[in-house]
């Protein structure tokens, strides 16, 4: 009979542990608060200024799309019990947006950062007047938001030591500050007769305006990639680039060499794509998988893509 209840103990111990590796049920082991994080760029402001005060759990995934990624039924119900919902917000989030406002009806404290930040309005094309999601290109906003984000954690999170995430908050936003340093000493080499951006969709508005210099076309005439270029968009921006004699492109990491044959397929512009990472994080050893390491390898190939003869 024992040899009976012993094997019945190990049996209900393996399905236990069955079940719980294909549902992610178990019961939650670690005593701290949860901060829910939409995109990965802000999931890295939100981790350097949380710490180990919270645990940070981010739904974009790596060298995703923040337009177009979704979240799955176990992550929704994450989004509802957090203890704060960090999310950009400004429509950024295309298909998570219903989710996080699901949440703040429930009472879920959550902090939309692009709101927080002064947010420019896109100039031209489809989406003018429309406020601009993608403050991460000014390092300026970034400090503002990460102070922002710690303000709300002390504010909202309880059991977290108020004064290290103070701490940390205040330790990271030098580091974007000198990281803006950099770039304006990087960006000033640039001429200014050829400060002129043409970029797969309008994401660099930010950095234009705090650095000095001039979005003159995009291939996709909007905010978002979910929308996408018409032969007349690619007929205007050929006359755009051929006007403005600009000699480089920048795209998404993720796409360049399709928008080179695109453009060279329905257009006949015969210029340099050159790829960034604009809207995601990637992993570890792919270039850009801090804050820090994107914006900096991002001017860089700025840079050298302007500095062209």
């Amino acid at each position: 009979m024992g040899s009976g209840r012993g094997a019945g103990a190990v049996a209900a111990a393996l399905a236990c542990a069955l079940l719980i590796g294909l549902t992610g049920c178990a019961e939650k082991t670690d005593d701290r608060p949860t901060v829910v994080v939409t995109t990965n760029i802000l999931g890295d402001l939100t981790r350097h200024v949380v710490g180990a005060e919270a645990e940070v759990k981010v739904l974009m995934k790596p060298n995703a799309d923040p337009h177009s990624f979704g979240v799955s039924a176990a992550e929704a119900a994450e989004i509802e019990n957090a203890d704060l919902v960090v999310y950009n917000g400004l429509g950024l989030e295309e298909n998570v947006l219903r989710h996080v406002e699901a949440a703040k009806e429930a009472g879920v404290p959550a902090l939309g950062v692009g709101e927080s930040v002064s947010p420019l309005p896109y100039r031209s094309d489809k989406t003018a007047g429309q406020p601009d999601p993608h403050f991460w290109t000014d390092p300026h906003r970034v400090e503002k938001a990460v102070r922002v984000i710690g303000e709300r954690v002390r504010e909202d999170v309880g059991g977290v030591d108020k004064e290290a995430v103070g701490k940390q908050a205040e330790s990271y936003a030098r580091k974007i500050d000198r990281l803006d340093t950099w770039m304006r000493g990087r960006l000033d080499t640039v001429p200014p007769e050829r400060r002129k951006l043409v970029t797969n969709h309008h994401v660099f508005g930010y950095m234009a305006h705090c650095f000095g210099f001039r979005i003159v076309g995009a291939v996709i005439p909007s905010g978002t990639t979910l929308a996408s270029p018409s032969a007349a968009d690619l007929t205007s921006l050929a006359a755009t680039v051929e006007k403005a004699g600009v000699k480089a492109i920048f795209a998404d990491s993720s796409q360049p060499d399709r928008l080179a044959r695109v453009l060279k397929l329905e257009s006949e512009v015969d210029v340099e794509v050159i790829p960034l990472f604009s809207e995601s994080l990637t992993e570890k050893g792919q270039g850009a998988a801090t804050y820090l390491q994107m914006m900096r390898s991002n001017t860089n190939s700025v840079v050298r893509g302007l500095s062209k003869s």
